[in-house]
């Protein structure tokens, strides 16, 4: 495990290294236990580097076996080496020498899953953020570039392929049954984009032609037989290729790109240069293991790594500050994939769904931090929906801002001025202002700011003088080490609806810069006049979720009623019924807590019954109207004093007053929705088969009884349609035997492939009710559940601690205790996992006072505790501050 040594890394701190690596040259010898490293490290001192000047290269636990100046052994005095440092303390007074290292490394023992280690048998590596320095000693930072040539030797019987970064340029047999190959990647790149793998794997293989011609081979490698199930996945990388380029104009550089899918892995996936390492829960498909949630994700995270490529590998990051740089802008890059690819609405809903139930907490709470965070005392914990999600709605915004030509000026200016470079925030903003003549100075507070703004908007007509007037307040709530905010350039897309449901065309507008449909917001106070303005209009506001912000404003529930069934927009609509639900539930909590029966608007369980029944609506779009806001969701809106079985009642009530005022429309769409034919996983039948859920859901509630779920269940030809039914009788029917059967039935089934088995658990980790902590508690017991794989930890732990409400939040404290005790076992083997899960309790003061107390306690039993990583505590002591 890490020192901890308690420093903080602050972005006012930078300065370039002493030295540069301009050529790594690395022979791995590689074996479970005793793998041997050799780096070759071509280092320059910088001009403005005094000679004699000390070499401190970065190590983690790493065992030196020897060092070598120029094929010179040094002697003892002239370097110390720790686990954690390697000091040159007199380096040769000449600019340039070779430095050459050889370590000694355990890859079975390495449980972090950071820099090299062995899962299944197979050798994978794990560089970013700071992992290379578990392998060799380094300037292991993203600003040392460098050109890397790696030997990779291995017995051929236990690991036949041997890959790395770039394009193999020699390979052959040795001595003792052995092999090896030669990968040369002749792009500079930092540490934490090296990448080796090395193992018995099987192949997909397929090939690429760009847009000038080059042939690039493709190749994913997963476990043997299930080459079929990497279809998707390569599929999905083409696609990703064909847009790049025609979106972009960026066609790929090396003549292979390959996919390495590993089971045992703490991200997504990972960039590397030419060679993608992914969980292959991301990898992995077909129609009788995956559901439609997962080719969806395989989609984007196939092409959001692929997209690094150009921004995060050409163009990386200067500093771990500017993570933002290259995560922000290739998440926009990949959402607008997606976007092309599926529904764009639905794609846009999907997105404002997941940033306000992820990063929206964040911001409200102790972890909160800027775009691009000032300091930080530990670089892992900052892989966060902050940096990601908001990262992409900043880039989205300078998109709104300037319009999308002038946006695709600038990213081509941005490659072009960059391509090899470290950059920063400063030099991303720069290339927007010079091709748009614009100030992006305001605007850039999105980076350096954090929180979210709250814009208050009070709208009056005056038909009279057929004015309509938005009076318009900004504000930014406080944060930790922030109280003082600045006002922010909020771009804000809007329509004025009339009474037939078109747009209405002001022949005039005053106070506030008002174009192409926006209203850019930039003063703590606005004023906006629209002239010419016949009828009271309906506003409907931040059109598209154009910013990342909470918009606080009195409609009445006619109005919204009306954008939800007219708005053009059609993330207006979703909104409008969005907030609609929302007050309904947050009314309906307070009358629960106040011990009354709640009572629903019947205007509002129409609606709901009218956007069932639409088939001008894709149903994709149906769906996510017919969700209602999740426990999480209703929980925010409330904002504190929160008793989740209270919410937990409240959100029943509501579902069950829907469902039963619906019943007989929703059978007749549900009993008309049986799809037939061969199983496709584009999005029209994906949306089909989501609404068909959506309203199995409701029937089942309707009814009363498992009957539709459990046939279901049986008769499903699909992984979406079967978990989809079996989550319903888990759920709603736990008492009812054909719950427990459809259970059974599942493990006799699937009981062997892990990825399914992760869904298996994840419905499990979430029935509500109080006697879910002693159900998660028995499934850690279960033969097939380990604290050693990130994916079931993930599909157990973190879902019962993220996603089920009431299991979690016991009034008696006990979900938090066990949360706390399997935290601390978990930070013994992979502290990152430990950390990540941890953030579960980052809302903890919100919560009613005895519940809170019983959390405070739990946080204090981890902060307490003995021998606690880096990770882990670096994140209890924020949430507890």
């Amino acid at each position: 495990m890490r020192q901890d040594t308690g420093q903080v890394f602050r972005i006012e701190d930078y300065r370039p290294t002493d030295y540069i690596i301009s050529h790594t040259r690395l022979d791995f010898i590689l074996s479970p236990h005793e793998t041997v490293v050799t780096a070759e490290l071509d280092i320059q001192r910088r001009a403005s580097t005094p000679a004699g000047t000390p070499l401190v290269l970065d190590g983690d636990e790493l065992e030196c076996v020897s060092v070598e100046i120029d094929g010179e052994s040094l002697p003892e005095a002239a370097f110390e080496a720790t686990p954690q440092k390697l000091t040159l303390h007199e380096p040769p007074s000449k600019a340039k020498f070779t430095l050459r290292i050889v370590t000694r490394l355990d890859p079975s023992s390495n449980s972090t899953l950071m820099g090299l280690y062995l899962s299944s048998g197979v050798y994978c590596t794990q560089c970013e953020p700071e992992g290379f320095r578990r392998i060799t000693y380094f300037l292991d930072r993203p600003d040392v570039l460098s050109i890397y040539t790696v030997r990779v030797e291995a017995p051929e019987q236990t690991a036949p392929v041997l890959l790395a970064n770039g394009n193999m340029i020699e390979s052959g047999k040795l001595d003792g049954g052995k092999h090896y190959a030669v990968w040369h990647d002749p792009f500079p790149k930092p540490s934490y984009l090296f990448a080796l793998v090395a193992g018995d794997l099987g192949m997909l293989r397929d090939e690429f032609v760009t847009s000038s011609g080059h042939k690039v081979d493709l190749g994913i490698y997963v476990e043997h037989g299930k080459e079929s199930r990497a279809t998707y996945a390569m599929d999905a990388l083409k696609r990703s290729m064909k847009w790049d380029e025609e979106v972009y104009g960026l066609e790929y550089d090396l003549d292979v790109f390959n996919i390495v899918a590993v089971s045992d892995f703490n991200m997504g996936a990972m960039e590397n240069k030419g060679l993608n390492i992914f969980n292959d829960k991301y990898v992995l498909a077909d129609e009788t293991t995956a559901t439609d949630a997962d080719f969806a994700n395989i989609e984007a995270i196939i092409a959001h790594e692929y997209f690094h490529n150009w921004t995060g590998n050409r163009i990386t990051c200067r500093d771990w500050f500017q993570l933002c740089l290259k995560e922000g802008l290739t998440v926009f890059r990949d959402h607008e994939f997606s976007a092309d690819q599926r529904s764009r609405a639905v794609k846009r809903i999907a997105e404002v769904r997941t940033l306000r139930a992820h990063q929206f907490p964040e911001d409200q709470g102790p972890l909160a931090h800027p775009v691009r965070p000032r300091r930080y005392r530990e670089i892992n914990n900052f892989y966060t929906s902050t940096v990601y999600e908001k990262g992409s709605e900043v880039v989205r915004m300078i998109r709104t801002i300037l319009g999308p030509d002038k946006f695709r000026e600038g990213m081509d200016l941005y490659i072009q001025r960059h391509d090899g470079d470290a950059a920063t925030i400063e030099d991303f903003i720069k290339v927007f202002e010079e091709v748009s003549g614009t100030d992006l100075s305001q605007f850039s507070l999105w980076y350096h700011q954090a929180g979210t703004p709250n814009v208050a908007i009070s709208a009056s007509y005056d038909p009279a003088k057929q004015t309509f007037t938005l009076d318009i307040e900004q504000s930014v709530p406080p944060t930790p080490s922030e109280t003082r905010k600045r006002p922010m350039h909020i771009p804000l897309a809007f329509g004025l609806i009339g009474p037939d449901g078109g747009d209405i065309k002001p022949s005039a507008t005053d106070g506030a810069t008002v174009a192409n449909g926006v209203i850019h917001i930039k003063k703590r106070k606005h004023t906006v006049h629209f002239h010419g303005i016949a009828s009271r209009p309906v506003l409907s506001i931040n059109r598209g979720f154009s910013a990342p912000v909470t918009i606080a404003m009195e409609q009445s529930a006619e109005d919204l009623l009306f954008l939800a069934r007219k708005d053009s927009d059609l993330f207006g609509r979703w909104q409008a019924l969005s907030l609609l639900f929302t007050e309904a539930l947050v009314q309906a909590f307070r009358a629960v807590r106040g011990q009354k029966t709640p009572v629903f608007d019947e205007g509002l369980i129409r609606a709901a019954g009218e956007i069932a029944a639409d088939t001008a609506l894709e149903p994709a779009f149906r769906a996510l109207a017919l969700t209602l806001p999740s426990e999480a969701d209703i929980a925010r809106d409330i904002g504190a004093n929160i008793d989740p079985a209270a919410i937990h009642i409240a959100r029943e009530a509501l579902l069950k007053a829907i469902a039963a005022s619906n019943a007989e429309g929703f059978a007749e769409i549900f009993d008309a929705m049986n799809l037939e034919g061969p199983f496709r996983p584009d999005a029209d039948s994906a949306g089909q088969r989501a609404l068909r859920n959506t309203l199995l859901d409701y029937l089942s509630v309707a009814d009363g009884n498992a009957d539709r779920a459990a046939t279901q269940y049986r008769t499903a030809s699909n992984m979406t349609d079967k978990s989809a039914a079996l989550a319903i009788l888990a759920h709603r029917f736990a008492e009812d035997q054909r719950s427990a059967d459809a259970l059974a039935d599942f493990e006799r089934k699937f009981g062997s492939d892990p990825l399914v088995m992760d869904k298996w658990y994840q419905i499990q980790a979430t029935i509500p009710g109080t006697a879910a902590v002693d159900r998660v508690k028995a499934l850690t017991q279960h033969k097939g559940f380990s604290l050693s794989n990130p994916n079931r930890v993930r599909a157990l732990i973190g879902s019962y601690s993220s996603m089920n409400q009431t299991g979690f939040h016991q009034e008696d404290g006990s979900g938090y205790r066990f949360f706390a005790e399997t935290i601390l076992q978990i930070d013994k083997g992979n502290p990152q996992l430990a950390a990540r899960l941890a953030t579960a309790m980052r809302s903890w003061r919100s919560l009613e006072p005895v519940r809170r107390e019983a959390a405070r306690e739990a946080l204090t039993i981890i902060a307490t505790s003995k021998n606690v990583s880096t990770d882990l505590r670096d994140i209890i002591e924020r949430t507890l501050a």
